[in-house]
Order: C-alpha cells, then structure tokens, then sequence
C-alpha cells in the first residue's frame, strides 16, 4: 500500500485487489459504522465520525451484479481481465499483455538519444539535426513494438494501460496505425523509470491498485 497527499485535501491510498476488504474492514473499525454510496466510478464510504473514503473504480464501471456496492467493489477489482501496457520514454519503450498480473507477451527495446547540446552555432545545430533524427528513430521503435505486441489483439483486451513519459507517449498518438491501441486508453498513466523488464512486469501492482482519496474528520 502508497501514500500520497492528494490535491484539495487529503491522502491518496493505493491498496491492491486482495488487500481490499482487509482495508475497508479497517476503516470501519478506526471510524465507526460505515455509509456508502456508488457510481459507475466511485465508491463514496462515510465513517460515523465524518471521515470519507473515495474508492476510484479501476476500469469502470463498477460492477452491476453481487451483492452491495463494497462486494460489487471488491469483487470487481479482483477479476482477472487481459490488459496491454505500452511504456515508453524517449530512448526506451515496452509493450505486454497481462492476463490478470501475469505478463503472458512482451517486448522491451531502446534506442540511443543523445542529451541536448550546449554548444553554439553550426555545431549545435548539427546536433540538433542529428537528435532530432534519433528522437524519431526512437519513436518510430516504440510504434513497431506496440503494433508487435499490442496491435493484433486489440480485439480481445479490456484496455490499454499507458505509462512513461506523457511527451514521449503523445509523441505516438499521431501514427494513425496506434489508433486502436489509443481508444482502448484506460487509467491510471504509470510514471515510471526506465522500462526495463522488470519494470513492466510490476505495472499490475499500479494498474490493478484501487487508489482511494481519505479525507480524516475536521
């Protein structure tokens, strides 16, 4: 479980799928009986003592069927769903496909990208040349590895996890090829180091998390 201060107020917690009920449970016992309400895409929980909860509800929407709106939410966030992740930062880049958090397909690549000059003159602007043809080079590596891994099985995922750098992702956005990749864009945007292996084989612990704004009594 993460801890973050959340803008407005509050505290993001990130708690994942099997440690859900335990946390609600505890809720419950630190602020006393418990209120709840539900949309597609929250799940508001009020203690007895003024303190809140908001469940954000990972690809949404909640669940329609199981029970009150903390079953549909647990149960819910444990299904297991296929899910592409694409990473991508300028120079590296990494696509997979997850059956539940188990990575099943994947490619990590990289290409070289030089620093920016801070030489003047016809120098620099020879260098700037030469980046700007390795960004591109760059780019272009990650939309091969993400038509590779992702393209062909649009079809059968839920969504499309994104993550990296936004710049370096935004810069893919145009490749009309990635466009079925793109509609199937969910949250959360990983912010992530350096996609190496291992860190796309840990995207389930951020994607499948329930991030969840607690806001303490006045």
């Amino acid at each position: 479980m993460t801890s973050r201060p959340a803008a407005g107020g509050g505290r993001w917690v990130s708690v994942g799928p099997e440690r859900l009920g335990r946390w609600i449970d505890g809720f419950a016992e630190r602020h006393g009986a418990l209120e709840v309400t539900a949309s597609d895409e929250v799940v508001r929980i009020t203690g007895a003592d003024g303190a809140v909860a908001e469940c954000r509800v990972p690809f949404p929407p909640l669940t329609a069927s199981g029970g009150g709106p903390l079953a549909r939410l647990t149960t819910h966030v444990r299904r297991e769903r296929r899910v592409g992740v694409l990473l991508v930062r300028l120079g590296g880049h990494a696509a997979g496909i997850f059956q539940g958090d188990v990575l099943v397909s994947s490619k990590v690549g990289s290409r070289q990208v030089h620093g920016r000059s801070a030489a003047g003159g016809w120098s620099q602007q020879r260098f700037a040349r030469r980046r700007e043809k390795q960004v591109n080079q760059a780019h272009e590596a990650a939309a091969e590895v993400a038509l590779r891994i992702l393209g062909p099985h649009t079809g059968e995922l839920e969504a499309v996890i994104l993550g990296g750098d936004r710049r370096a992702v935004d810069a893919l956005r145009t490749d009309r090829r990635l466009e079925a990749v793109f509609a199937l864009e969910a949250e959360p945007f990983l912010t992530v180091p350096d996609p190496r292996l291992a860190v796309l084989a840990a995207a389930p612990e951020q994607f499948r998390a329930v991030r969840i704004r607690v806001v303490d009594p006045a």
